[in-house]
């Protein structure tokens, strides 16, 4: 039965984050049912990560995407994808990852710290 954007997008982030930090392949830890779009979201973020990781690397103040915490650096990732994929509204992408990190993030920061990077991003996408 499939799923709803937002859900998929929010298991993508969870596969993404346990292979990030366990090193586990994608979606071996995934307890659930995988939807199609969120099976293929995180396939296509993690075989773009280390292009994404540069991109936040540069728009972030003085960070690199290593450094950040795993699930801002994946929800990141995602948003970053789906703004490059053009399939949803920008408004729609941002939104989403700020609700996820605000949900799930590290800190009560987590959510200024993902708009101001996808603000970053989205501006010098706009200028190019």
């Amino acid at each position: 039965m499939p799923i709803s954007r937002r859900e998929a997008r929010r298991a993508a982030v969870f596969m993404l984050y346990q292979s990030d930090v366990t090193g586990r392949p994608l979606g071996t830890l995934y307890e659930g049912e995988l939807d199609e779009y969120a099976q293929s979201l995180a396939e296509a973020v993690s075989s773009a990560a280390p292009a994404l990781d540069e991109r936040i690397t540069a728009a972030s103040e003085g960070w690199t995407a290593d450094r950040l915490g795993a699930v801002e650096r994946n929800v990141l990732r995602v948003a970053i994808h789906e703004l490059d994929a053009g399939e949803i509204p920008k408004e729609v992408a941002i939104d989403e990852a700020v609700g996820l990190a605000k949900r799930y993030g590290a800190s009560d920061e987590a959510g200024r710290l993902v708009n101001g990077i996808l603000g970053r991003i989205l501006k010098e996408k706009e200028a190019a």
